[in-house]
């Protein structure tokens, strides 16, 4: 899993700092152009102009092109708002893997989607495949990584596992420290956050997003 820190990338030695910097800016552009080509693709299907959306989300019209060109970085609070429109959970927004089985049933371990908010320092590995309404995702959160100020407000119900580290997760006004093997469960339309607060330490949590089939 891609290492969403300052530090050296996929746990490997750092090179001198040129070549780690070109590659660490080639890799963020590419997850970012990926996200943006599926968010594009998704608006189409259903026959919607950038307008549309800008109208809908809030969002400027010149920021939603950015995005879809992979020249912005879209934050979590930004995806879960547009999918919230398109109607598709966020597991819709990974897209699909090469060498994924075609049943639909089994997920390999080497065959898996990931999503990187870089900026956020958050990384999501999909576990599951379909159509996006029930998604189980394997998140890590790099030191002190989070979600930010501003909570995420959107369809659906979630819950989680925290398997390493430490989760700071606030609901509304509720806020708990989870550390290895507390569990979690909300309606995702209630105003909520989270954060890893660990300045050295990486947390990894099973997160489970369900959301209405439309």
């Amino acid at each position: 899993m891609k290492q969403a820190a300052d530090g050296p990338r996929n746990g490997q030695e750092a090179a001198d700092p040129a070549t780690r910097l070109a590659t660490g800016l080639a890799a963020d552009f590419a997850a970012d152009l990926a996200v943006g080509q599926r968010l594009r693709g998704l608006r189409r299907e259903r026959g919607l102009s950038l307008k549309a959306v800008a109208g809908s989300t809030g969002l400027s019209i010149g920021y939603l092109s950015q995005v879809e060109r992979g020249l912005s970085s879209p934050s979590l609070r930004v995806l879960t708002r547009v999918a919230d429109l398109l109607g598709v959970g966020l597991g819709a927004l990974f897209g699909d893997v090469e060498g994924s089985p075609a049943d639909g049933i089994v997920t390999r371990a080497d065959a898996r989607a990931a999503l990187t908010l870089w900026r956020a320092g958050i990384t999501k590995q999909l576990l599951t495949q379909g159509d996006g309404t029930l998604s189980l995702f394997l998140m890590q959160l790099a030191p002190l990584a989070g979600t930010g100020d501003q909570p995420l407000i959107h369809d659906g119900e979630e819950a989680g596992l925290v398997m390493e580290g430490a989760l700071v997760l606030t609901v509304e006004g509720s806020t708990a420290e989870l550390g290895r093997g507390d569990s979690f469960r909300f309606a995702s339309r209630r105003p909520h956050r989270y954060r890893n607060p660990s300045t050295d330490r990486p947390a990894v949590v099973l997160w489970v997003n369900a959301v209405p089939r439309r």
